[in-house]
C-alpha cells in the first residue's frame, strides 16, 4: 500500500518560483502519473512509483507534494474511478444552479475570472484570415505550455512533452491556417504567468479569453467556463443545457477542439460513469490537471494540514 507521509507546510507550486524548476518536477510528476495511471488499483507503494520516477522516495514525495499541494497518496484517491463518480454526484445541478444564478461558481466568477468574446463567425469560416497571433512556449506545472495571444486576449493554449512542441504548435496553427503567425515569447509570457499562479487570478484584473470557433462550439466553450474548480460535468449534461439532448457527440466533438485548455476547463468534462476519457492532450494531463486542482481545494488542503 502507499505510505502517506504528509508534508503540511507545502503548497501548490504553481508557477510563482523557477518556473525551469517547475518544468523539471512535471516531468518527475508525469512519470509518477503514468505509473498511477496503469496501476491505481493495485495501490501502489511509494517506493515503487519512485522507481518508476528515477527518484528517491522523499524526493518524490516532497516534489510531488510541492507540485500537487497533496501527497501521492492523496494524489491517487483523488484521481480514482470512485472519486470521479463521486465529483459527478456531487457536480450533477452544477450547470442549474450556475445558469440560474449566473455565476459559475458559489459565490463568484469563473475561478480564473475570465473575461471572454467571441470572433464573428466570419473569421473562422476565413480562416483566421487577417488575425495576427503571437505565440512562445513557456514551463508550466504540465510540461511546456504553447500560448497563443491576439490584440485582444488569448486565443490558444495547448501542451507538448518533450520534443513535441512542432507537432503542438502545428496542430494549433491548422484551426487558423489563414492567421498570421509571430512568435513573441516576450509577449505572451505575461500571460502564461497569470494563468498558471493561482495568487494572481484576480477579479479586478479578469484574464481576457477569445473565443474562435463555430457558434455551436463557442456555445459549448462559453458552458464549460461556468465549470467551477472543483466540480465536473458530463458531455450529456451540456447538450441538456444548449437545449439539444441529443446532440452529446457533438458535444463532444466541441470540447475536443476547444483551444484553451486549462483556462476553458474542457478536463473538467468527464463520461455518464465517471470515465476520465476524450482529452486532446493526454489523459495523464487531464489526470495531472483535475489533481492538480484538487490541491487547491479546500477540503483536501484541511486534510493536508491536519495530517
Amino acid at each position: 500500500m502507499l505510505e502517506d507521509t504528509t508534508l503540511p507546510d507545502l503548497a501548490p507550486d504553481t508557477g510563482s518560483g523557477d518556473p525551469e524548476q517547475g518544468a523539471r518536477d512535471y516531468e518527475t510528476v508525469r512519470r509518477t502519473l503514468r505509473a498511477i495511471t496503469e496501476r491505481w488499483r493495485d495501490q501502489p507503494a511509494l517506493e515503487d512509483l519512485a522507481r518508476e520516477a528515477g527518484v528517491q522516495p522523499i524526493q518524490l514525495q516532497r516534489v510531488f507534494s510541492r507540485w500537487a499541494g497533496i501527497t501521492p497518496k492523496q494524489f491517487l484517491q483523488a484521481i480514482t474511478l470512485d472519486h470521479a463518480r463521486d465529483l459527478l454526484r456531487r457536480s450533477a445541478t452544477v450547470l442549474d444552479t450556475t445558469y440560474e444564478l449566473g455565476l459559475s461558481g458559489p459565490a463568484r466568477l469563473h475561478d480564473l475570472f475570465v473575461t471572454h468574446e467571441a470572433m464573428t463567425p466570419g473569421v473562422y469560416r476565413a480562416g483566421g484570415e487577417g488575425v495576427t497571433i503571437s505565440w512562445g512556449f513557456h514551463p508550466s506545472p504540465f510540461g511546456k505550455a504553447l500560448v497563443m495571444a491576439t490584440p485582444h486576449g488569448l486565443a490558444g493554449l495547448a501542451f507538448a512533452d518533450p520534443g513535441e512542441e512542432r507537432t503542438a504548435l502545428d496542430d494549433m496553427m491548422g484551426r487558423w491556417p489563414r492567421a498570421s503567425y509571430v512568435e513573441d515569447r516576450e509577449s505572451t509570457a505575461p500571460i502564461a504567468g497569470r494563468i498558471f499562479d493561482p495568487a494572481r487570478w484576480s477579479e479586478e484584473t479578469p484574464l481576457r479569453v477569445v473565443l474562435i470557433g463555430t457558434d455551436f462550439e463557442i456555445r459549448v466553450w462559453e458552458t464549460l467556463l461556468r465549470i467551477p474548480l472543483g466540480a465536473a460535468t458530463t458531455y450529456a449534461t451540456i447538450a441538456d443545457r444548449l437545449g439539444k439532448p441529443k446532440a452529446a457527440r457533438a458535444v463532444g466533438r466541441a470540447v475536443g477542439r476547444n483551444p484553451i485548455s486549462f483556462v476553458v476547463p474542457c478536463h473538467r468534462v468527464l463520461g455518464s460513469n465517471g470515465k476520465l476519457c476524450g482529452y486532446h492532450w493526454g489523459l495523464t494531463r487531464k489526470r495531472a490537471i483535475l489533481g492538480w486542482e484538487a490541491g487547491l481545494s479546500e477540503p483536501v488542503l484541511s486534510a493536508v494540514k491536519r495530517g
